[in-house]
């Protein structure tokens, strides 16, 4: 059997055996070029929720029409994550990430001048298409320009993007939509867009595809037990975090009795612990995968459930309402990194299959949330989180080590 480190090496693709001491100003660029990639890609994916009564009015439909065009990004993804490493071939993988954000550019330009619902879906599912091929290949692609055991510092990076558009597209969304309406907003995601491109233009060295994937290859991937597992844990942890978080402001007015201030103030603190999880999440993923996976999906289980125990003294409510920021934000960086390490010979496979999972985790969260809220209450949601990230951390325990 032929042994993978060789493999990679031949193939060239930078998955040095030591973490380099110190990156070079290039690589910094690279990879801060792929941050500025995912904050422009999610601000546009979250914008939508700070625009929805401003566009129905305008397009005259419902809220509830209105968005559904979160959901054509969402369900496009999911099936552009399985197609997408297969269908671009060996094309040079800094023009594919390029030609993704011309795209993205082209969708938010459509989405801002669409006069219908129709043209305004069309714009939204050509960002689904950009928005799950990038985190398909992106896995893959940091560890080129970094080296496979800095990938998880790499991704952090990457990541921090993310972290950066969930807190300030929706706010910042509905204040220029204020300003200058709706279709300004959408329009100043084109030029975020246009702004990241000109990044991965000027900083992205050339990357030739080192393997060309068919999808029996993704699929033949998940024979791996350790993709198995990498697969399960970001369902199991994802969907425990997206059927409560969407319901920590209703627990916060419920259960604690706050004002909409402090549950701003809450929620602020939420998003700047997740910025600061995403940093230590990544040198975590590189340390140890392993103990990092077990650490993050533990605090989030322990969170979730003390704000269900005592979550109606406020002191108690914020400060694990942080926690649990604290915990998400690493979540993006582990979960990931966890999976690559269960096939380094097959990066960009894994990457498809990792989207897959999140985009699977991001829907049964919200239906199950969704369903418990209505049944059991407010505290009912948060008790799911609980008990599916201290699953996670039980199946992170009994991962076989690579």
């Amino acid at each position: 059997m032929t042994d993978t480190t060789l493999q990679l090496e031949d193939a060239a693709i930078g998955l040095d055996a030591d973490t380099p001491a110190a990156w070079s100003a290039a690589t910094w660029f690279a990879v801060i070029s792929l941050a500025a990639t995912s904050f422009a890609l999610v601000s546009a994916e979250f914008l939508p929720a700070g625009l929805l009564t401003p566009m129905a009015r305008d397009l005259g439909i419902s809220e509830g029409t209105a968005g559904q065009v979160v959901t054509a990004t969402a369900s496009v993804g999911a099936v552009t994550a399985m197609l997408s490493n297969v269908l671009i071939g060996r094309l040079n993988r800094k023009t594919v990430l390029v030609g993704l954000m011309a795209l993205a550019v082209a969708s938010n330009i459509l989405a801002a001048l669409a006069p219908n619902f129709w043209l305004l879906l069309l714009g939204r599912a050509g960002l689904g298409i950009a928005l799950s091929a990038f985190w398909a290949l992106s896995v893959a692609v940091v560890a080129r320009l970094v080296g496979a055991n800095a990938t998880g510092r790499g991704m952090a990076i990457v990541t921090l993007g993310v972290s950066l558009a969930t807190i300030a597209a929706p706010s910042l969304g509905a204040l220029i939509s204020d300003w200058l309406g709706w279709r300004s907003a959408m329009a100043m995601t084109a030029g975020l867009a246009v702004l990241a491109m000109l990044a991965q233009l000027l900083s992205l060295p050339t990357l030739p595809a080192t393997t060309s994937n068919s999808l029996a290859d993704v699929f033949r991937l998940t024979r791996r037990r350790g993709i198995q597992i990498g697969m399960l844990a970001i369902v199991l942890l994802m969907t425990g975090h997206f059927a409560g978080s969407v319901y920590v402001r209703p627990f916060l007015e419920h259960v604690t009795l706050l004002a909409t201030g402090p549950i701003a103030l809450a929620l602020l603190g939420f998003g700047i612990a997740a910025v600061i999880g995403n940093i230590a999440g990544g040198r975590m993923a590189d340390a140890n995968i392993h103990m990092a996976l077990v650490v993050t999906a533990a605090l989030m289980a322990v969170a979730a459930l003390a704000l269900v125990l005592w979550g109606v003294h406020i002191g108690v409510a914020f400060g694990f309402v942080t926690l649990w920021g604290f915990a998400f934000g690493m979540g993006p960086v582990v979960l990931p990194t966890n999976l690559s390490r269960a096939a380094p010979d097959a990066l960009e496979a894994a990457g498809s299959l990792m989207v897959v999972s999140f985009q699977v985790a991001i829907t049964i969260g919200a239906v199950v949330g969704g369903y418990v809220v209505d049944t059991y209450g407010a505290t009912a949601p948060l008790t799911v989180t609980a008990i599916l990230a201290a699953s996670t951390a039980v199946l992170a325990l009994l991962q076989p080590r690579a």
